[in-house]
């Protein structure tokens, strides 16, 4: 039996293994209680991506918020963050995205989203997991919650994104800009396509339809989406995008079929933003030195957060920053919400492409040059504080970072090693100024690591 996952992140397992229906049903049932002794009676919304166990998971969680006596709001299949923005944009006390993001498809999992339509904080999160075995009070027959749907959401969050107050519509309509999409059979196909034509876009989809079963592995890294790049080059596309099946991670294919890489995506964003809007950026401790460069030209900041989607987000709000995200493709726009958002992404790519007149890999080719390297190692879960338990000594003469698992830092390169919250293995992130070395450190990390 695998293991299930529970972190700030969510809860997520395999479906019919570790996440069977009476494990869903305990920890909805203790978010919903929580939710309901903290703002009152209200009403939850809920929304999934296209995986094939989506539509069960969504009545068996549906059916436990009302036995708790809150109200449920079905938005359907849309992205993550379609949900989080429902929730911001409503008088909702709380949120669930049924989503297990890039694992396979026979993973499923709950990421829990709070009254203000970010996920659970970590000290929340923390409070929410510690007290899941605790006893909850049912509704009884005269206090049960309803149920409703709301499929308007994801034009909703269209019209957002197109209303971002610095994005020049009518410039980027002007491009006729050509853009294949790899959508991998997820949520994106609902919504990314929509936009995109919105935008004046010539869309070639491939993956499109939600199945939620996915052509290819379906974390957009640059050995998954050879498809997409031979699309690119055989429709003489100017830009090919890849989103994850629950739609908060971007990938980018330049006009020759070349994949830049999901670390370049957060950066071509800040790269559009800040000559328009000044403040400091957030990204996570993992993402790209790039992101110095690029604030040092714009004479801003750069502050680094724990790996997370919300430990950046929070750090964002605290400090009003203008643009942030994360080194896996994960954008933040807070003019759209405070949460990664790969359709925001994509108005804010093309945004600088028809304001820039460059093609991507000219505005590539300007960027300073670092290589990433980044690999995981699988562990039993029995074996993943041992494996820990040796970093200090893999770095051994770095500045450390202890701030999120362990980062050490040399002259123009650095090794982060850290835990997974959401799978039994541990992840290695390297950069430095040339390919060849980041990929040896990071094998010869890898291979320190093992039992």
């Amino acid at each position: 039996m695998s293991k299930l996952m529970t972190s700030v992140s969510g809860v997520r397992g395999i479906f019919g293994d570790t996440l069977t229906p009476p494990v869903v049903q305990k920890y909805v049932a203790s978010f919903a209680a929580m939710q309901k002794k903290t703002f009152g009676k209200g009403r939850i919304i809920i929304g999934r991506d296209s995986r094939t166990t989506g539509l069960a998971m969504m009545h068996n969680i549906a059916s436990t918020i009302m036995s708790i006596g809150l109200d449920v709001t079905d938005l359907g299949v849309v992205s993550t963050p379609t949900v989080l923005l429902a929730v911001e944009e409503s008088d909702a006390i709380g949120g669930i995205a049924i989503t297990a993001s890039h694992n396979p498809p026979q993973w499923n999992a709950m990421k829990f989203v709070d009254q203000d339509g970010m996920f659970l904080a970590p000290d929340k999160a923390a409070r929410f997991l510690q007290d899941v075995d605790q006893p909850v009070t049912w509704a009884d027959w005269q206090s049960v919650g309803s149920m409703n749907t709301d499929f308007d959401a994801i034009q909703r969050h269209i019209d957002k994104v197109l209303n971002i107050p610095y994005l020049n519509v009518e410039a980027i309509r002007k491009q006729r800009i050509k853009v294949v999409l790899d959508s991998v059979n997820g949520a994106g196909g609902l919504i990314s396509p929509v936009l995109l034509k919105a935008l004046g876009c010539t869309v070639v989809g491939i993956n499109s339809e939600p199945t939620g079963v996915f052509a290819h592995p379906a974390e957009p890294l640059n050995h998954n989406l050879t498809q997409l790049e031979d699309a690119v080059k055989a429709h003489s596309a100017d830009i090919g995008f890849a989103t994850d099946p629950d739609v908060d991670r971007l990938s980018i294919v330049d006009e020759h079929g070349r994949c830049i890489g999901e670390e370049l995506s957060v950066v071509l964003a800040q790269c559009f933003v800040l000559p328009k809007k000044r403040g400091d950026i957030v990204v996570n401790l993992s993402t790209s030195m790039l992101s110095e460069d690029i604030a040092a030209k714009y004479g801003v900041k750069v502050h680094r957060s724990k790996v997370g989607e919300i430990n950046v987000g929070k750090k964002m709000q605290e400090i009003l920053s203008p643009i942030g995200g994360e080194g896996n493709g994960g954008i933040i726009c807070p003019e759209v919400h405070y949460t990664r958002d790969a359709p925001a992404g994509m108005a804010l790519i093309l945004g600088l492409l028809a304001e820039s007149g460059k093609t991507v890999s000219e505005l590539v080719q300007e960027l300073p040059k670092y290589y990433f390297a980044k690999d995981k190692l699988e562990l039993n879960p029995s074996d993943m504080d041992g494996a820990m338990a040796k970093v200090p000594t893999i770095l051994q003469g770095y500045r450390i970072d202890t701030q999120d698992g362990i980062k050490g830092t040399k002259d123009k390169h650095w090794i982060h090693i850290r835990k997974s919250g959401t799978e039994p293995i541990i992840r290695v992130y390297v950069e430095s100024e040339s390919q060849a070395c980041s990929d040896q450190l990071c094998r010869q990390t890898i291979a320190k690591l093992k039992p």
